[in-house]
């Protein structure tokens, strides 16, 4: 969780002096200013507070896109005052990046079945669970977008999705050199391509489901990479 940008966000009360009171998740702030007083002690972050604002997050932007998003449109959607958004994240920008950087958290599981084919099949099926969530699906596309004008996304969705891949597929590689199936010096980078660039291309860019049926699909697309790979060895 993103650390809270004033001191009034600290998790514990200050030794000596009363408690502030745990936030509200109640309604989202009204228009008239009201004037700041200085807490006693510091403010309690309730964890379904902030559960409840990343579910907002990802909703807004499945539904407006990052560029029309806005911290009201947040709070209104995660019944919440505006105080209690930017008490955990000083803006949107900050705030999506916490979110994209829990993926990278997260990982992306590493597949050992014991064979090429077994690897490709098996990463193919993650990525595809991922890319085709209905959230992401709308989600990644628009971060994409936002990332070839803004470093800062940029930098956050390589963490997040293209370097754990990249560490996945290095995994592969390395696996199927060790079992003699591909020859030492096999490029993970090339194997990447071969294996999640068709899918990225049909569930990101293209946004179509496969003709055959996903699985059918998935099958094709492990055998077609595979073969690609072994033939360049």
């Amino acid at each position: 969780m993103t650390t809270d940008p004033t001191p009034a966000a600290a998790s514990d009360p200050t030794p000596g002096a009363p408690a502030a009171p745990a936030e509200s998740a109640g309604p989202a702030d009204s228009a008239a200013p009201t004037p700041r007083r200085a807490p006693a002690g510091a403010a309690v972050l309730r964890e379904d507070v902030t559960d409840a604002i990343r579910a907002a997050v990802f909703a807004e932007l499945a539904a407006v896109g990052y560029a029309r998003m806005s911290i009201e449109g947040i709070a209104r959607r995660a019944g919440v005052g505006k105080t209690a958004v930017y008490r955990r994240w000083r803006s949107k920008l900050h705030l999506v990046l916490d979110l994209v950087s829990a993926f990278a958290a997260e990982g992306l599981p590493a597949p050992d079945t014991g064979s090429l084919h077994g690897d490709v099949r098996a990463l193919l099926e993650v990525v595809s669970h991922a890319l085709r969530h209905p959230v992401a699906s709308q989600v990644i596309p628009d971060l994409l977008v936002e990332a070839v004008r803004n470093p800062e996304i940029a930098g956050a969705i390589r963490a997040a999705l293209l370097d754990p891949q990249h560490g996945v597929a290095a995994q592969v590689v390395r696996d199927a050199v060790a079992r003699g199936e591909l020859p030492a010096g096999a490029d993970p980078e090339r194997a990447l391509d071969l294996v999640v660039g068709p899918l990225y291309w049909r569930l990101v860019v293209v946004r179509t489901e496969p003709p055959a049926g996903h699985a059918a699909y998935l099958d094709d697309l492990a055998a077609s990479a595979v073969a690609a790979l072994t033939a360049r060895s």
